[in-house]
């Protein structure tokens, strides 16, 4: 089955190329339902594997000065222990319900991609898109308190899903800190990177990454992304939103259902 990783890995790959999101959204329905992985090895294995494939990206961002340090580190200080929190809840659900832990963790996951899908289907809107790209006019703004609680809330989902890091803090950094599209970009992808590092590891310890899992999936990822990012001038941004916020919504209904 090694090399359907490696496939999964591509598609997914192409799509974030693309896109620029999605890819944890949909690796972790993928390896529950098509390789039939149950959802805490998805979910660990799922972060791994993002941790390490946003990694180059995070750093060429650092590197291109559009990354808002300070405002990662904020982020950090909710997002990195409330991670860690949803880790053990994951495990713990895990370890006491048995089975039907199983059906309950991944209705949790459907319920994190419906969440997705609407945030991708709502920006969609070119009304709603232009009233977005007005809002990173502002001047960016630093409030401890906001990006502490903006992280506990997205660090525990990350944690106990690995669904909506990048799309749900990206929404946040443009609606409540007014970042600019670089900065926006590069500031989600470093904190993205950074928060899944810190929860794979926990994943790690918690016995629920498959390395074999991961390297598949990477082998495939890497080129995947370089296919997605030249393929993006033929196939525009504002046309593959909507697919892809349906795709993830129908998934998640198919998940609760």
């Amino acid at each position: 089955m090694w090399w359907h990783n490696i496939i999964a890995g591509l598609v997914v790959g192409i799509l974030v190329g693309m896109t620029g999101m999605g890819g944890s959204s949909l690796m972790a329905p993928i390896l529950i339902y098509l390789f039939h992985f149950k959802a805490k090895y998805a979910v660990g294995s799922d972060l791994a594997y993002g941790a390490i494939s946003k990694f180059f990206g995070a750093w060429r961002h650092k590197s291109m000065g559009n990354v808002d340090t300070k405002l990662v580190w904020q982020l950090a200080i909710g997002s990195i222990p409330a991670s860690l929190v949803g880790v053990y809840v994951l495990h713990w659900l895990d370890k006491r319900g048995g089975e039907a832990a199983s059906h309950t963790i991944t209705a949790i996951i459907g319920y994190a991609l419906i969440l997705v899908s609407l945030v991708v289907l709502v920006r969609s809107v070119p009304k709603v898109e232009a009233w977005f790209e007005q809002r990173q006019m502002y001047v960016p703004r630093h409030s401890l308190a906001w990006a502490v609680s903006v992280g506990i809330v997205g660090g525990f989902l990350v944690g106990l899903t690995s669904i909506g890091g990048g799309t749900l803090f990206g929404v946040a950094l443009i609606l409540i800190f007014g970042l600019k599209p670089k900065q926006t970009v590069g500031t989600d992808i470093f904190h993205s990177c950074l928060l899944a590092a810190v929860a794979a590891v926990g994943h790690f310890f918690a016995g629920d990454v498959d390395i074999k899992l991961v390297e598949g999936l990477l082998i495939g990822a890497i080129p995947g992304v370089l296919i997605g990012s030249n393929l993006t001038a033929k196939m525009p941004d504002r046309a593959l939103r909507p697919a892809l916020g349906t795709i993830l919504l129908l998934i998640g209904l198919r998940t609760i259902c």
